[in-house]
């Protein structure tokens, strides 16, 4: 009995024993540091433990067919790679954002965006780089999240990507937004594409975004009403831009001889709407110009303007960040994504006083009107197949001939994420 005893005493000074070993032991084992984190959020990420450094990976591959229903054809009809954009956004410690975006597509290799960011607050940061001119509300959208495959007519009117310094933030939970800088400046319609400016002139360019019944969303997502105003301007010399059809028809340019010469002032106010299945916009765009050829020299005034509507036949919420499906593309459970109708009309309009001038090229048309009827198809949220018919009218030639009206089918099949 006794030894039993002085077993079971034994036992229980071992165990004690154990129990303060593994205690030391743990107290002098530092704790493991988090794992690096990676997975898909919208797109590929990898990032430190405490997210202070992190890169996503991105895409936008568009692949096109562009086809006219006219006889003669004012295109080439063809099949061809639009876009072809691998994106690398990201963090480098806790304040710094950066993003950098080439461009393949069109057989050709340009850097589309290159910027970091500086972030003070959420209502105060810093954009150096090239990025999109802070003007026009339809160009500002993300080239993967467009309603139709091209942009309207109208959009010929405001700058595209640029090189420069801007500022911009939100207030009240993104109902407020604003961006504002200084940009080397670049014709109506064009991006920057030689990175060095051609002159010492540069644009001061704006816009402010207000959504006051802003509810809670993805971030950067307008949803609800709100209300866009945007605006440049600068001294500019030299050239001058040409405006084509969503198809690449060219129906308006200058005069060869003639070129920008003096201040040039670009206002663009836009009304959006997004609402259960419904998301629309509407938008002018007007552009004035000093432009002189030889001894000629006068102040010209281009305008346009678009209306665009859209319905997700399927039941998803209408954004303008793309529809996403509430189910993802599965013929074998009966599930096929989602479905949307849209619509647009836009008008183009070129001062008389370019023609009355001598400031337009022989053939120029003054006035370009496009209707285009669309359906897009969203098998899940990074695929998405655009099906679409547009049909343009111009005024005659400078020359008095007319212009046939373009009729053409665009079909796009897409990959962004």
């Amino acid at each position: 009995m006794r030894s039993r005893h002085r077993s079971y005493g034994n036992t229980a000074v071992a165990a004690l024993l154990i129990a303060l070993s593994t205690r030391v032991a743990t107290a002098q084992t530092p704790p493991a540091t988090p794992p690096v984190t990676a997975g898909w959020q919208d797109g590929f990420f990898i990032q430190s433990a405490n997210g202070d450094y992190r890169l996503n990976l991105g895409m936008v591959a568009q692949g096109d067919g562009r086809f006219s229903l006219d006889d003669p054809t004012p295109i080439t009809n063809t099949f061809t790679v639009r876009k072809l954009r691998p994106t690398f956004t990201g963090r480098l410690g806790r304040f710094f954002d950066f993003k950098v975006m080439p461009d393949f597509g069109n057989g050709t290799a340009v850097v589309a965006d290159l910027y970091l960011d500086v972030r003070f607050s959420q209502a105060f940061r810093v954009r150096t780089g090239k990025d999109k001119t802070p003007v026009g509300y339809e160009l500002l959208m993300g080239d993967g999240f467009l309603f139709f495959p091209e942009r309207a007519q109208a959009t010929n009117l405001v700058p595209n990507r640029d090189n420069g310094v801007q500022v911009q933030g939100d207030f009240g939970g993104g109902k407020l937004f604003y961006s504002g800088g200084v940009f080397n400046g670049i014709p109506d319609g064009t991006s920057s594409t030689t990175e060095v400016d051609t002159n010492n002139g540069k644009d001061l360019a704006a816009r402010v975004a207000w959504q006051p019944f802003r509810s809670a969303t993805a971030p950067g997502v307008m949803n609800g009403f709100g209300l866009h105003l945007g605006g440049s301007t600068g001294m500019q010399e030299g050239a001058l831009p040409s405006f084509r059809t969503s198809v690449g028809q060219v129906y308006f340019s200058y005069d060869r001889a003639a070129a920008a010469a003096g201040r040039r002032n670009r206002v663009s106010p836009a009304v959006f709407y997004y609402y259960k299945r419904f998301g629309g916009f509407a938008e002018f765009m007007q552009s004035g110009q000093r432009v002189a050829r030889d001894v000629i020299a006068r102040d010209v005034t281009n305008r346009g303007w678009e209306m665009t509507g859209s319905y997700v036949l399927t039941g998803e919420a209408a954004s303008d960040r793309n529809v996403r499906p509430r189910e993802s593309f599965d013929p074998t459970q009966g599930h096929w994504g989602a479905l949307q109708v849209l619509g647009r009309y836009t008008e183009l309009y070129a001062d008389q006083e370019i023609f009355n001038a001598g400031l337009a090229a022989a053939g120029a048309s003054r006035n370009a009107r496009s209707f285009t009827a669309a359906a897009n198809w969203y098998p899940n949220t990074a695929v998405k197949y655009y099906f679409t018919f547009e049909r343009t009218m111009f005024d005659a030639f400078a020359g008095g001939a007319d212009r046939g009206s373009e009729n053409v089918i665009l079909l796009r099949a897409q990959i962004g994420f």
